[in-house]
């Protein structure tokens, strides 16, 4: 197999549109990276809340204040003020209502997941670098929300020469990467810890057509780890 990089890091985000958590060992299902964006905030028209506005999604602006985390099998939320909440229990859904001031509701995803895009979501270290160089600034890869970020040493852009390549990485999970990741105003929103200096999409829409980063789906499930090799099975 041709090693291609390891992971450097792992997150997921349990409720869509909140900052995550790191992780050191992911499990991975048909699905994605468990508990990845399982639970969504929903608005009164019934689209999920979002840093953008679509037919399936609603701008509300500062959810990425709040973070989401993983006990168990219990998801809860942290609010900007400390507080934690069990994404369960109706007062989490009072208490993004009452900071945001609209009628907003947790819900858990059910036939139709709440990804954007693909169940899985990967960054490579090459590519951070090649839009760093492109700024003249360092760019912290938590902006980009990245279920997997690869450390690499090829120039430029890798992921680009893996569309349609089955990735596998560690001893068990195949990836099939299926095109780059479409980015939207979210790169350049503020979030728990991170901030949004300097701006990113002007830069990669001019140059990347607004695609960074790969989406990917799974071909088989395990257990990823930190510092696993990535290969090309082709």
């Amino acid at each position: 197999m041709d090693i291609r990089g390891r992971v450097l890091a792992l997150s997921r985000f349990p409720v869509k549109s909140t900052a995550g958590e790191s992780l050191q060992c992911a499990t991975v299902t048909g699905q994605g990276i468990d508990h990845d964006r399982m639970w969504a905030v929903f608005t009164e028209d019934g689209r999920i809340a979002s840093g953008k506005t679509t037919k399936r999604f609603r701008r509300v602006d500062g959810l990425l204040y709040w973070r989401s985390t993983v006990d168990g099998d219990c998801v809860h939320l942290h609010a900007p003020d400390g507080k934690v909440l069990s994404v369960n229990n109706s007062a989490a859904s009072k208490a993004l209502s009452d900071t945001f001031g609209q009628p907003l509701v947790l819900k858990e995803a059910t036939d139709e997941p709440h990804h954007d895009d693909c169940p899985v979501h990967l960054v490579t270290t090459s590519s951070i670098e090649s839009v760093q160089r492109s700024l003249g600034q360092h760019i912290d890869a938590a902006r980009l929300r990245a279920n997997i970020l690869i450390e690499t040493v090829d120039a430029g852009f890798p992921e680009d020469q893996w569309d349609g390549v089955s990735l596998a990485i560690g001893p068990t999970v195949v990836l099939r990467v299926d095109g780059g990741m479409p980015r939207c105003r979210m790169v350049d929103e503020p979030q728990v810890g991170v901030t949004a200096e300097p701006r990113m999409l002007k830069s990669i829409g001019m140059t990347r057509g607004a695609e960074l980063g790969a989406r990917a789906t799974v071909v088989q499930s395990g257990t990823i780890t930190v510092g696993d090799a990535v290969c090309v099975l082709g």
